[in-house]
């Protein structure tokens, strides 16, 4: 899905071609990605390296819905290469857990701070609008 084409030195796949359909281009290459996980999940791959699968394909499927650069994007971020070779190396136990945990802890302190920043900023500027006010 992410590299069946070559173009020179580079290649791609029909995930991102497909990705061109409006509406539905979408949605059959999540779909496919899906079905990858679900196999992996079948097959008893780790759950730290299921959650880092999920995570490659929500990004994919977020940054990927976003009209033209989603699109660029995906010609760039091959979200099932990156799972396959998550699921290939669980399977032959060359995968350490604590790699995709790490991940996973840190795509949460991101979100996270994604959070908290702005509600921080809003505490502060609202405390500054309050006391600009009463003088």
């Amino acid at each position: 899905m992410d590299s069946s084409i070559g173009v020179g030195r580079f290649s791609i796949g029909l995930d991102a071609l497909v990705g061109l359909i409006p509406g539905l281009g979408d949605v059959l290459a999540t779909t496919v990605s899906v079905w990858i996980v679900g196999r992996a999940l079948q097959n008893g791959v780790h759950r730290a390296a299921i959650l880092r699968m999920l995570l490659n394909l929500a990004i994919d499927t977020t940054i990927g819905s976003i009209p033209l650069i989603g699109d660029l994007f995906d010609f760039a971020y091959k979200s099932n290469a990156k799972n396959m070779q998550i699921y290939r190396e669980s399977l032959s136990g060359a995968r350490a857990p604590l790699k995709d945990w790490g991940f996973i802890a840190l795509v949460a302190v991101i979100l996270l701070l994604m959070v908290a920043v702005p509600l921080i900023g809003l505490f502060y500027t609202t405390q500054w609008i309050i006391s600009s006010l009463q003088r």
